[in-house]
């Protein structure tokens, strides 16, 4: 009545645990393993996978960019590749430039991305400094100007602010110029959009830092189909009118081949405004 239970042949409970692991794993969510990084977004900006606050965003593809009454956010396109690579966003005298690119799963990119960009500033003539601000480490330079010098011949450069996070397979790159790159106090602005970014990275495989594709928002798509005559002569470049977003061409800096910008590179440094431009024989200013 109370006889032994009889095993199953050829398989023990270690095994039929295993297998039920298995099955769970297959039809459970992928989890990305933690970064120490990750704390430095404990605010934003987010993965789409995660709880974030809703806000009204324009979607650009591997982008959700906040859109308000007192922000521009410009689309840069490459004419070359008809292909987008970047995007700005303007709040006053104040620009932030950012780029989504594919990371490894179990590292991140920003560490070995400012050394790459102190490298760059200091072959360029710059000065940079590294600084903890409210993402992490981040990297407040003086970036020479090509071409600018003041009455005495010395080089003139821009204030700019490297700013990156990490995230589950995505690092995502800013550098702001203009105000906020030595005003904290217009700063607070363009970090709270900043940190209101949804990366969407996708299921696809993409190799380490390469650009996560971008877009421009369906109505921009429409209009920039359409004819267009061409403008008066010396009249400014026309941009494409995307509603919330503004698509523009790329700059020189921005040209180049696939990559267009890998995350260590300047590209498109020239696309913001010009303000602050300072005697590049002085300290890089710490806001």
């Amino acid at each position: 009545m109370f006889g032994r239970r009889r095993k199953k042949s050829g398989r023990s409970d270690a095994a039929d645990t295993a297998e039920a692991v298995q099955a769970l794993e297959r039809h459970s969510p992928v989890k990305e393993p933690t970064k120490p990084d990750d704390r430095f977004r404990a605010q934003g900006p987010w993965d789409v996978s995660e709880k974030f606050p809703e806000v009204q965003r324009v979607d650009l593809g591997a982008l959700r960019v906040p859109v308000g009454p007192d922000i521009e956010v410009q689309v840069n396109v490459a004419k070359q590749h008809n292909k987008v690579i970047g995007v700005t966003i303007v709040n006053g005298k104040t620009a932030l430039q950012i780029q989504p690119f594919a990371a490894p799963k179990s590292s991140g990119l920003w560490e070995e991305v400012r050394d790459e960009i102190r490298q760059e500033i200091a072959q360029t003539g710059g000065r940079v400094e590294d600084f903890e601000g409210t993402f992490g480490p981040e990297l407040r330079a003086v970036v020479p100007v090509p071409g600018k010098k003041n009455e005495q011949g010395h080089q003139l450069g821009q204030p700019a602010r490297f700013i990156g996070v990490d995230g589950p397979r995505w690092f995502l790159r800013g550098v702001i110029r203009g105000e906020g790159a030595v005003r904290p106090d217009v700063a607070a602005r363009i970090e709270e959009i900043f940190a209101g970014i949804v990366v969407v990275r996708g299921d696809m495989p993409v190799p380490p830092r390469e650009l996560l594709e971008l877009a421009l928002p369906p109505q921009a798509k429409q209009r920039a189909a359409q004819p267009q005559t061409a403008p008066p002569q010396g009249a400014p470049a026309p941009t494409v009118d995307a509603g919330p977003a503004q698509a523009r061409p790329e700059t020189p800096a921005e040209a180049g081949g696939g990559r267009h910008a890998a995350p260590g590179q300047q590209g498109g440094r020239h696309a913001a405004a010009q303000d602050g431009e300072r005697d590049e024989d002085g300290p890089a200013q710490r806001s």
